[in-house]
């Protein structure tokens, strides 16, 4: 049965096209995409009321599989960080994960396989059988691979596969201890810094490694105008780099801190205002290639606890959209080149067959309203764990409906 969208604004970054139109789905697949599409061979005909229509957004970095809270953001495929109660080391591991998200028809789960056995930064883990089994990147999470002859060595055999290698951007000696930006925020709160020199650092060594070797880099996390700097400097001279950064680091810098705030408490933390600015012109200017939520849900009992002892992280899959599109409401960032980072871009960088809307591919999509004001509530979020530092932030932009498979899995009234 053939189901038709149409009165949309069609936003396909993939093809750069923004435009009315309309999207006919057969099953699980995209038939016809465009606007001049005819709808009279479809048994139901969906009005998207002039809303946008675009590929399901791919979350490049989330450490659980929250299916209905995804969906609520717009997001069909998830890829998973292997930080699990049983690491993501084997093939094994990626199987048993790959085959869940096959079987539950509701959310794409890709794992990505760690790059160091355990996650110690010791030895290389097996990532050829890894990828083989459906791993589509190896990092070691929150754990940067510190030491230089272990990463050439993964960034050498990396490249023996086309595999993309994701580093966290810390250097683990300058880091040590550090709970939020060395400034002067943490000096008056009496915290102890991470300064922005650990992730500077890190970054210029995996670089050069990068172009050592020959491999793929990607960073997650930029939060500095200097790492922004480094990144972008290294791609002019053609290495193979990319990163990623979070809505949150582009709305908020240190001062989040004042009282302790622990929901405010991320990994990298917060930084001045002037890093948080440069992550925005990063996005602009194509040097920061995706946006990920890093949705971390944690509960209460190890988040209300002394700043210094209480966990990092924050939920993100159901603020990914509003936040993003903050910038854009301010005009400081174009509406196709954020949806880039949500779907074309981690699509090419992980070998999906995603975040598109040509015929002939998978019918995973989102209709949202970039303009529906609304205020972000703990209360109304789907997902188990609330730990966000924007309860009761006005917001711009909602999720209407999302498809997955062909299927509308997640629809707002």
């Amino acid at each position: 049965m053939k189901t038709a969208f149409t009165n949309a604004r069609l936003i396909d970054p993939a093809t750069d096209y923004d435009g009315p139109g309309t999207i006919i789905v057969d099953g699980n697949i995209i038939e016809a995409s465009g606007p001049d599409v005819a709808t009279d061979q479809a048994k139901t005909v969906v009005d998207c009321g002039g809303r946008v229509l675009c590929p399901g957004f791919i979350d490049m970095r989330a450490h659980a599989v929250d299916p209905q809270s995804a969906l609520a953001g717009g997001i069909t495929t998830i890829i998973l960080q292997p930080d699990q109660t049983s690491i993501i080391d084997t093939d094994a591991v990626v199987e048993r994960i790959r085959h869940r998200s096959v079987d539950s028809q509701v959310v794409s789960v890709y794992p990505m396989g760690a790059a160091t056995q355990g996650m110690r930064g010791e030895q290389i883990a097996e990532i050829g059988q890894m990828q083989q089994s459906g791993a589509v990147a190896f990092t070691d999470c929150n754990r940067a691979v510190a030491n230089a002859q272990v990463m050439r060595r993964l960034l050498e055999y990396a490249n023996h596969f086309d595999a993309l290698v994701v580093q966290f951007a810390e250097n683990p000696e300058l880091a040590a201890g550090g709970v939020a930006h060395e400034g002067e925020t943490a000096t008056r709160l009496g915290l102890s810094g991470i300064p922005v020199a650990a992730e500077v650092i890190q970054i210029e060594q995996d670089i050069r490694l990068a172009e050592l070797t020959g491999a793929r880099l990607h960073f997650a996390l930029i939060s500095s105008r200097e790492g922004v700097d480094v990144i972008r400097r290294a791609k002019a001279k053609g290495i193979k780099v990319s990163c990623s950064t979070a809505p949150h680091y582009l709305h908020l810098n240190d001062n989040a801190l004042e009282g302790y705030r622990t929901f405010a408490k991320v990994r990298p933390p917060f930084r001045s205002d002037d890093d948080r600015v440069a992550l925005i012109e990063g996005l602009a200017d194509g040097t920061i290639d995706t946006l990920v939520s890093d949705h971390s849900p944690k509960s209460q009992d190890v988040k209300r606890l002394p700043f210094a002892q209480a966990a990092d992280g924050i939920v993100g899959f159901e603020t990914l959209l509003a936040l993003s599109l903050a910038p854009v409401h301010s005009g400081k960032l174009s509406l196709m080149t954020l949806l880039k980072t949500l779907t074309s871009n981690p699509a090419t960088l992980l070998g999906l067959p995603t975040g598109n809307l040509a015929p002939g591919s998978f019918a995973d999509f989102v209709v949202f309203d970039p303009n529906k004001p609304s205020r972000i509530s703990e209360k109304n979020m789907i997902s188990a764990a609330k730990n966000t530092p924007f309860d009761t932030l006005p917001v711009q932009g909602e999720v209407w409906k999302t498809i997955a498979d062909g299927v509308t899995v997640f629809e707002r009234d």
